[in-house]
């Protein structure tokens, strides 16, 4: 069936004015304004903003059972940290599937159809953390790019986590290779894809790092860690390695196109331009940053010099949200307050669809375009805050929109009036809100 969104009030592509065509669970068709192209059934999008389907490029869907938690509350990363590492130890199955559900309904009703997520606790008995995420996302309808993340260096060892909630180098690597094998699907449109992803410097060791380079490159998955977030980060490595994080990176073999880093605020000029030349990845994450006090991502000098530049919204433990518009109007503010008033509203929506599909590796997503996969976010300007705007598209970012009405994965709908198709949200919210309570 050819499916015509017809007119819509604004779009983020050239030459659609009149709308889209989809077909297959692609885009068949942009369509110019006053045209009617052959379809066989019609949705009218005259009330409806569309952009391309959000990407969410980081995440710890963990850590919504930790919002807001006063043993961490206004504190710096290493501090936070030390204080809620002893709450994730008590992470189990069935915390995380409610947190992974949650976390990806609330994306989704944020206009987010396809997100990354980085798992990296696993306290004993979370041996299947990786496969109750693929199957939460698939119940969802919506894309997953599953990030098996690690940590193998306790605070015996000199690093910062405590000793529960670390690995063994093998079973790590095992996993990793099982995990792979299972759910990492290469092909266009796929629907689950992997990512191999040691936490940080201060949380794994050298080995890890290196033998998950290798892993990734022999299978042809994803790096990601977190990487030049702090200053204390910088000053880690500086006393373990005798490096600056970027050269530690290099030296383990992570400097190539299958990386994206989380964070990336402390590079300088320098670094971003190798950055840029290896074809590594920057997810700027700005409320988190915000909230931690880390500083801000040089996301002009990055996007400038190159570097493949998307958004992710973080950790619900250092937002303390999963609002993907809520994260891009954060990123305009930071970027205006640093850079300047002329920082284009288009750009940073452009970083949260095309610079975050780019990071994770995926040119079949992130635009609007013909044979591009039909996901898809649209949004309605009928609230108080809207009214008098007159440029739909940047009133997304400036007006603070943060709930979509409709989204579409692959030509069909998984998010209809706001709701997620098939999910009971009040009783998601009391669910996992009972289960929080055995966090505090």
């Amino acid at each position: 069936m050819r499916l015509w969104l017809r007119n819509p009030l604004a779009i983020l592509a050239e030459g659609a004015g009149g709308g889209v065509v989809i077909e297959g669970g692609r885009i068949a068709a942009l369509v110019a304004p006053g045209f009617v192209p052959a379809h066989d059934a019609a949705f009218d999008a005259s009330a409806h903003v569309v952009l391309p389907g959000l990407v969410n490029a980081h995440h710890h869907f963990y850590q919504t059972l930790t919002r807001c938690h006063p043993d961490a509350i206004d504190r710096p990363l290493f501090p936070w940290l030390q204080a809620l590492y002893p709450l994730w130890s008590r992470l189990t199955p069935e915390a995380l599937r409610l947190a992974t559900r949650l976390a990806l309904t609330e994306l989704l009703m944020s206009g987010v159809t396809t997100s990354s997520d980085h798992q990296y606790v696993f306290p004993a008995g979370m041996d299947d953390a990786m496969d109750i995420q693929a199957e939460e996302a698939a119940r969802l309808g919506v894309r997953i790019t599953l990030n098996r993340g690690s940590m193998n260096l306790g605070r015996s060892a000199g690093g910062l986590p405590p000793d529960d909630v670390i690995q063994s180098h093998d079973a790590i690597m095992a996993d990793s290779a099982r995990t792979v094998a299972r759910w990492h699907d290469a092909g266009e449109g796929a629907m689950t894809q992997v990512a191999l992803a040691p936490c940080s410097p201060f949380s794994v060791t050298r080995e890890l790092m290196r033998d998950s380079a290798a892993l990734a490159a022999q299978t042809g998955c994803g790096l990601h860690t977190h990487l030049a977030e702090t200053a204390d980060e910088d000053a880690f490595c500086r006393e373990a390695f005798g490096l600056r994080p970027l050269d530690y990176l290099e030296q383990c073999g992570w400097m190539g196109p299958r990386t994206w880093l989380a964070h990336g605020v402390h590079f300088d000029d320098g670094e971003i331009t190798r950055l840029a030349a290896a074809g590594v990845g920057v997810c700027h994450c700005p409320t988190s940053n915000m909230v931690l006090a880390s500083g801000a991502c040089r996301t002009r000098e990055m996007v400038a010099a190159g570097v493949k530049l998307g958004l992710g919204v973080d950790g619900s433990a250092s937002n303390d949200s999963s609002n993907a518009m809520e994260g891009a109007r954060h990123a305009l503010m930071l970027a205006r307050h640093v850079y300047g008033a002329d920082m284009p509203c288009r750009d940073v929506l452009a970083w949260a669809t095309e610079g975050s599909a780019s990071c994770l590796g995926r040119a079949d997503i992130g635009r609007i375009a013909p044979g591009l996969q039909a996901d898809l976010a649209l949004f309605r300007l009928d609230e108080l805050r809207f009214s008098g705007a007159h440029d739909p598209l940047s009133a997304l970012l400036l007006c603070g929109a943060h709930r979509a009405d409709r989204a579409m994965v692959a030509g069909r709908w998984v998010l209809e009036h706001g709701a997620p198709v098939g999910v009971d949200v009040a009783r998601l919210r009391a669910e996992h809100g009972a289960m929080a309570l055995a966090f505090r």
